[in-house]
């Protein structure tokens, strides 16, 4: 879902013009980041909250050469979804969609052809015979 979708849905939903649609969502993502960079934590019931926190400067190592590194400080955005968000997506059947939308169709698995990656394990001239067939350009 995408910031299309949710005008789209507001649109329906709320019976009001794309402008004010697109006004509104604007505002409220506007209003979330500008109390967020203040500091102040955003809570949305049912949903989850917004908020910052402040990581302090440590001492790291490097994993290849086992050097100590310094990371410095710095805020890191953080979204903790709430109870019952968290409940709906580990559920087996989850929610329903919004009402207007289809759920997204499951893509089409590639096929793999199944000698491919066995025939230059196990029998190295196969791989050798399948690639002299090739058609030469």
């Amino acid at each position: 879902m995408n910031k299309v979708d949710l005008v789209r849905l507001a649109t329906e939903r709320c019976e009001i013009s794309r402008k004010d649609a697109v006004a509104l969502i604007d505002g409220l993502f506007e209003d979330i980041q500008g109390a967020v960079i203040t500091g102040e934590a955003v809570k949305i019931p049912g949903f989850g909250q917004f908020k910052v926190r402040d990581r302090a400067a440590r001492i790291a190592r490097n994993p290849a050469t086992g050097e100590p590194v310094k990371v410095p400080a710095k805020r890191v955005f953080k979204f903790l979804p709430a109870k019952a968000l968290k409940e709906a997506v580990m559920s087996k059947r989850g929610t329903k969609a919004p009402a207007g939308r289809k759920p997204a169709a499951k893509a089409p698995a590639k096929k793999v052809a199944a000698s491919r990656g066995t025939a230059r394990k196990a029998a190295p001239r196969a791989a050798a015979k399948k690639s002299s067939s090739r058609k030469k350009r």
